[in-house]
């Protein structure tokens, strides 16, 4: 057993909102910056839009940040260690949580400067598969003046998370109303959705 896993789960229960700070070992947080930066190198990064299906737009006065989704059929090594680390997430969460989860989807996230993503729900209106949220930072050397702090809206407080590297973030997707500040420099993170639909 991970004692990251049961943090993350045991500040969920909590607070609604789970946070370990290293989630992902060194050397797998290297490798997945390198891979994102070289996806970007190569522009292979899209405008990321809002809404799913036949709904989806561009709204960049909403969101304008670029993303990369992760095809299970196309990983590189870095990508099929860190899938595993999410297999065994969901292995533990099912176990411990009978939260039913049957499959994820994740992106590569990058936020050029000047970049937000404003105030949000993570399910959508028409599909209600997405259970859980999950970011995974992926910022080194992140001070607090770069900004691009992921801002949760609660009942009764509001909760801001610095995205520093390694860091993994986790709450109910119909639950938590959110919001990216806008960021002062790059902010790369790798964000999904664990889902209780195949």
């Amino acid at each position: 057993m991970r004692r990251d896993f049961e943090s993350i789960i045991d500040g969920y229960l909590d607070k609604r909102v789970g946070v370990v700070n290293d989630f992902l070992s060194s050397k797998l947080s290297f490798d997945l910056i390198g891979n994102l930066k070289l996806l970007y190198g190569e522009e292979k990064l899209r405008t990321a839009g809002i809404g799913n299906g036949e709904n989806t737009a561009i709204e960049q006065s909403i969101r304008n940040d670029k993303i990369f989704w992760l095809d299970k059929n196309e990983l590189k090594e870095s990508e099929t260690a860190f899938f595993e680390l999410i297999d065994a997430f969901v292995l533990y969460l099912n176990r411990t949580c009978f939260t039913g989860i049957k499959s994820y989807e994740y992106h590569y996230a990058l936020y050029e400067k000047g970049a937000f993503y404003k105030k949000h729900m993570d399910q959508f209106k028409t599909d209600h598969g997405r259970a859980f949220s999950m970011i995974i930072y992926l910022n080194e050397d992140w001070v607090k003046g770069n900004g691009g702090e992921l801002k949760i809206y609660k009942k009764t407080e509001v909760q801001l998370i610095s995205p520093e590297n390694r860091k993994c973030v986790f709450f109910k997707s119909d639950e938590l109303p959110h919001e990216v500040l806008v960021s002062n420099k790059s902010r790369m993170s790798i964000t999904g959705w664990l889902k209780t639909t195949s």
